[in-house]
This record gives C-alpha cells, structure tokens and sequence, in this order.
C-alpha cells in the first residue's frame, strides 16, 4: 500500500513539474526565437512570441503556470526588451497587458477544461448506460432463448398429442396404431425403446403388442408375456407410473432382460380410460438418465390419449367381428328364410303350414293364376298377400274384391267399371278393379259366389287381357294377376253346373288347398300368444302368461270357423281379463267340441276323378251350346260365343272331345233341363260323342 502510495505522489509530482516545465520552456522557447532575431539585427515582435507562449501555457498547462508563463515573459521583456527598471512606470502597461490577456487565455481554458470534463462525464455515464443496458439485453435475450427453447419443446410436446390424435382417426388397426405412437413417443421423448402392453385375452397376462426399439437385440421382442410380479403388472393393478433405474430394480429377472438389452432407465405408466385400465405404456433409455416428473406428467397426458386410441382401435376390432358375424348369420338367415318360407303376417309352424308356404314360395315369382281353397277363417287373404308382396308385381297395388258381399249387377260394376250413364244412378264414370289392379294383383275372394252370367266375361279378360265397361263399346286392355279364394267344392259346383267348367280350368292353374285349424293344433298356442299380444296393446292390458289348461282346451276343439274364430275368441277373453292370466271362457267351447270333432267338414261320401268329371261337363255344354244354335259354330249367336271362346278355341275343343255338330243339332233336347244332357254324356257310359253312326 505504501509503495502504491508512493508511485501515486511521485506521478503527481511529475506531472506538476510537467505542467510548470512546460511553462518555462515555452517562454524560454519566445525568448530564444526574439534574441535571435535580435542578433541578427531583425525585428523582434517578443510580445506576439511571449503571447503565444502564455496563451498555450494556459490552455494546455493550467492557470498557475500560465500566471507563471506571464511573470516570466515580463521579467524577460522589461529586461532585455523594455528600457528602465523593473516594476518601473514603463513596464507597468505590459504587466497589465499580460495580466489581461491571461485572464481570458485562463477563462477560455478553464472552459474548455470544464467542456472536456463535463464530456468526459457524460461519455463515461453513456458507456455505463450502454453497459447496463446491454447487460440487460444479453440477460433478456438468454430468456427469451430459454423461452424459445420451452416453446419449441411444447410445440413438439402438442404435435406429438396431436399426431396421436390424427392417428387414432386415421388408423383404427390397433398394431399399426401402436407401432406409430410408440414411434412418435420415442422420438419426442428423446427415449430408446418405447412399447405398449394390453392384457391378452387367453392367458389374462399383459402382453407386449407393439415394440418400437430400433438397437433391439432380440431379448424385448413383440408378444412376450409379463408375469404377474412384473413391474408392467403393477403398474396395471395399482394404475400409478412407476420410473426406475435397470440397476435399482426390484425384479432380477425383468432387470435382466433390461441389462441386456443395454436399456438403464424406464418409466412405466397406465393406460387410463374412464377409470379402468387398459394397458401399460413404457419407456426406456440407453443411458441412466432418470425421467422427471415434469416428463411424467407429460406422459400421463400423452398415455390418456394413447388409451382412447387404445379403446377405439379395440372397439372398431370387436365391431368389425360383430359386423362379420353378423353378416354370416344374415346369410345362415337368408337361407333359413329361403327354405322354411317365414312370413311375418303367418302364425305357425305346423309342417300342413309349411307346405303351403313353400308352395307359395314357389308360385310367387312368376304371374300364372292361384286358386286358394279353404274352409273360411283359414287366411286366405293373408296367403294372397304373401303371393303378392314376394312377386314382382309387389311395388303395385294389391286389390281386393269380395264376390259374395255384392249382387249380381253391381259385382260387374265393380270388376269391369262402368261409363257415365250406364244404367240408373250411373252419374259418373267409374273405374273398375281390373283397371286398378293393372300390372298389379287381383285377389278375388269368394269366387265361387259370380254369377253365371258374369263369368265368360271374367273367362274372357284371363284369356284375351281385355275388357269393355259397363255400357261402353272400347276395350280396354289390362296386364293383372288374378289369386282366387273360396271356401266352396269347384268340381262339385262344376259337375253340378253351378259354375262354369272353362273359368274353372282358367282359375284352377295353381291351386292350394289351406289346412283347417283344426289340421295343425300345433299352432293354435303360437296363434293364442299373437292375438293375445296384439289385442293387449290396443286396449292397453297386459298378460303374462296363459295356464296350461286353456292351451289344452283350446288345443282340442274343433274350431269350425277356424282363425277367424280363434281370434274372436281371444279377443273376448282380452276383454274379460283382468288380471295378468289371460281367461278364456272354455265353457262356450266345450258344448261343442264333440259335435265338431265328430263333423269336421261335409264332404260328398263317393266323388269321381275330377278330370273325368270336368272332361264331362266340358262336353255337355258344348253339346247344349251346339243344340242351342241348331249346329252353328262362329257368329255372334254361335255356340262358341255362347261359351265365351274363340271360334278356333271351340273346334278345337269338340275336335279334342270327338264331338260332330251336324248330329248334335238333329236332336231334340230339352234345353232348360240339363240333367237330361248330361245323361247323355260319356258319364252314363258312351265312350265317345253323339256321331252320326248313333
């Protein structure tokens, strides 16, 4: 310290000593220059030099030796220069000359001094400001590269969740799936290996289903299962992650496997979805580097989205084996619906039912005409509407026509239409159902209840496809398939000559003969529990079950009005029912089951083939058609318009019956008693037809 001290004073005296040499040499430097003017006789303006001296000893070396810069020039000047004595009344003017001169020299100095000082503070104050504020911009710009660096890190962290997100909706295959996040997690994550575990549905066991380590050596493959004590276990039983270091875990065996590998740290966490857990998510690096809890965190956020993908991808597996099972079974259906004929609108499953639904099954697709028979009661609408729904014409109208609720002559109103003024009350024209029903189904039922008159008009539209009005003269062509229904003997009716034999065969393409109820008991619960069902609904009961017994009873009687009649009875037992056991009143039954059982149907006790019995009639009308013209054929009186045939079609018929209409129109037959007519036919014994050999 005292040697610094030293050197300090000793730089002070130096630069004082300076300071005032330089005065001195400067004078001494003005006074040279004027003596050696002097000597050589030349002008010497000492003044201006001595000035010039004392003005750059003051701006450069201070006041003092300025003062002493002018002291010195006086002395020289008033003792070489000036003439008299020192402090003398003539150097006196020059003293104060020099005293004047200095003053300002010394004020301009000392303000340039105070200029540069105040300069040199300011300069200084500057560069501390600019050091501080630099400091301050080299601090801010650290944190904002800390900043930026978090930044870029969470924008890595929220691509990663959503490419999770893209690939949960853009990938559903759950390996596929797996194998990509395990990939994204593993770059992101800055980790070596990562791997999903699900437990497997066969051993119950966690699983390893996806692997993404690139430096594997074989001994963490995909597919290997983990024990239960295993840490991935664990994890999944308590739904905590778990981080460790390979060389502090608890379990040697898993441990090994890890060491290995070469893996020094892990991290397992659960797979949370609604709080159940579907499977472990793990990490691993090659270098002992723990994770932190900030990374697992982080992770939780990540595995919550890797368990949606999870249940997604296993949703839309199961939902694609539901999709395929589902579809084998509509096929396996399909084929059952294709063999055992089921239709909604069809109660049973009696096989007498079964074979009447394959036959329909078998005459639906094509137009040719059906003929349903049946005791009524049996569903026969409800058969041809089956008819008629599984055909093509099923996006056209199904009409319906009861033969036996009209009278004669509004029945052929009712088929044909009429025209506007037709007969009395006819106002308007009207359509008929054969106009309606075009290119779709005509269901007549009770077919057997047309009249006589009326049925080669019906004849004529199954056979030539046209028709005129009630009172008109245009024909109208119609494309319809006709399904007749009747509960009556068409032969019987025929051979009696109650219906016409023609319209018959025409009817007669297709027929199906409908069981009676009492043919397949079987159905009769199936039908009990149907209506019972239906009826409840619309009058808001309920009913649990039907006792034994009423099944039983129901089962044995007769039921001559069939499904109709079963299902009026039910309904009445819906109405007196009142609590959950369906009653039916089996009193009203029993009094006449025996009497059903014993007379399930009139039937004929001896009947002929039908086509004999057909073949014959055939005949007799053609012989009483013949005799009714006197013999003639074509024409509009002829037999065959008679018939409501073609001329052709007629002599055709009576070529095929072997029938000569010469000697038919010699006879003498009754015609308003067609019993005799018949008599005469092939049925009491003639081989062959009236010839003219008889």
């Amino acid at each position: 310290m005292g040697s610094l001290h030293i050197s300090r004073l000793a730089r002070r005296s130096l630069a004082t000593a300076l300071r005032y040499g330089a005065a001195v040499v400067m004078v001494a430097i003005a006074l040279g220059a004027a003596l050696a003017l002097r000597h050589d006789n030349l002008p010497h303006p000492f003044i201006s030099f001595s000035l010039a001296a004392i003005a750059i000893t003051f701006w450069y070396a201070g006041t003092l030796p300025g003062l002493l810069a002018i002291l010195l020039s006086y002395l020289a000047l008033s003792e070489f220069f000036v003439p008299g004595k020192i402090m003398g009344s003539s150097a006196e003017p020059y003293l104060a000359f020099y005293g004047i001169f200095g003053a300002a020299v010394s004020w301009f100095s000392a303000s340039r001094r105070r200029a540069e000082r105040l300069l040199r503070e300011a300069r200084d104050h500057q560069e501390w400001r600019v050091a501080e504020r630099t400091l301050q911009l080299t601090s801010t710009n650290k944190e904002l590269l800390l900043m930026q660096q978090e930044l870029r890190h969470e924008k890595d962290r929220l691509k990663l969740l959503l490419d999770l997100n893209n690939s949960m909706v853009s990938n559903l295959e759950l390996r596929e799936l797996l194998r990509e996040i395990s990939a994204s997690v593993r770059q992101l994550m800055q980790c070596d290996a990562a791997g999903v575990n699900l437990p497997d549905s066969e051993t119950s066991q966690l699983k390893l289903y996806a692997l993404d380590f690139p430096g594997a050596k074989g001994f963490l493959r995909e597919g290997m299962l983990r024990s239960s004590g295993s840490l991935p276990a664990t994890v999944f039983s308590t739904a905590e992650p778990v981080t460790f270091l390979v060389r502090e875990a608890a379990i040697p065996r898993e441990a090994a496997d890890y060491e290995r590998e070469g893996l020094q740290s892990c991290c397992w966490l659960p797979l949370m979805s609604r709080t159940r857990v579907l499977g472990v998510l793990g990490l691993s690096r090659l270098q002992a580097i723990r994770f932190s809890q900030e990374d697992v965190q982080f992770l939780m956020q990540v595995a919550s989205q890797v368990a949606i993908a999870v249940e997604n991808a296993l949703a839309y597996h199961r939902i694609s084996e539901l999709t395929d099972k589902l579809a084998q079974e509509k096929l396996y259906l399909e084929g059952e619906i294709r063999t055992e004929a089921n239709f909604d609108e069809i109660v049973g499953t009696s096989p007498a039912l079964q074979r009447v639904l394959k036959l329909v099954e078998t005459v639906a697709p094509t137009d040719s005409t059906v003929l349903i028979c049946g005791e009524t009661g049996t569903g026969k609408e409800l058969i041809a509407r089956a008819i008629h729904d599984r055909s093509s014409r099923n996006p056209k109208t199904f009409v319906k026509l009861n033969c036996a609720a009209l009278p004669a002559g509004l029945l052929e109103s009712e088929l044909f239409g009429h025209e506007k003024g037709a007969f009395t009350g006819a106002i308007a024209q009207s359509l008929g159902r054969l106009e309606l029903a075009n290119h779709g189904t005509l269901f007549l039922d009770e077919v057997g209840e047309i009249p006589l008159e009326l049925q080669p008009k019906l004849l004529r539209v199954l056979q030539e496809r046209e028709f005129e009005r009630l009172g008109g003269s245009r024909s109208i062509r119609t494309d319809v398939r006709l399904i007749a229904a009747t509960n009556r003997h068409l032969a019987e009716m025929v051979e009696e000559q109650k219906f016409r034999s023609d319209l018959f065969f025409r009817l007669n393409v297709f027929p199906i003969e409908l069981p009676s109820l009492r043919e397949r008991p079987e159905d009769i619960p199936l039908l009990v529990r149907h209506f019972a069902g239906e009826f409840s609904r619309r009058m808001n009961r309920k009913f649990e079950t039907v006792s034994t017994e009423t099944l039983n009873a129901l089962c044995q009687y007769g039921w001559p009005g069939n499904i109709r009649e079963l299902q009026n009875v039910i309904e009445r037992a819906v109405i007196l029912s009142t609590g959950p056991i369906l009653k039916v009143p089996l009193t009203e039954l029993r009094s006449t089951t025996t009497s059903v059982r014993e007379e399930p149907r009139s039937k004929p006790a001896k009947r002929k083939p039908v086509r004999s019995i057909l073949a014959e009639v055939d005949r007799n009308q053609i012989i009483q058609a013949l005799q009714e013209t006197g013999g003639r054929v074509g024409g509009r009186d002829g037999a065959a318009a008679r018939l409501g045939l073609k001329r052709t079609t007629f002599i055709t018929r009576m070529k095929k019956l072997d029938i000569d209409r010469n000697p038919v129109s010699e006879l003498k037959m009754d015609s308003t008693d067609t019993s005799d007519a018949s008599d005469t036919s092939p049925a009491q014994g003639t081989p062959r037809g009236l010839t003219s050999s008889e």
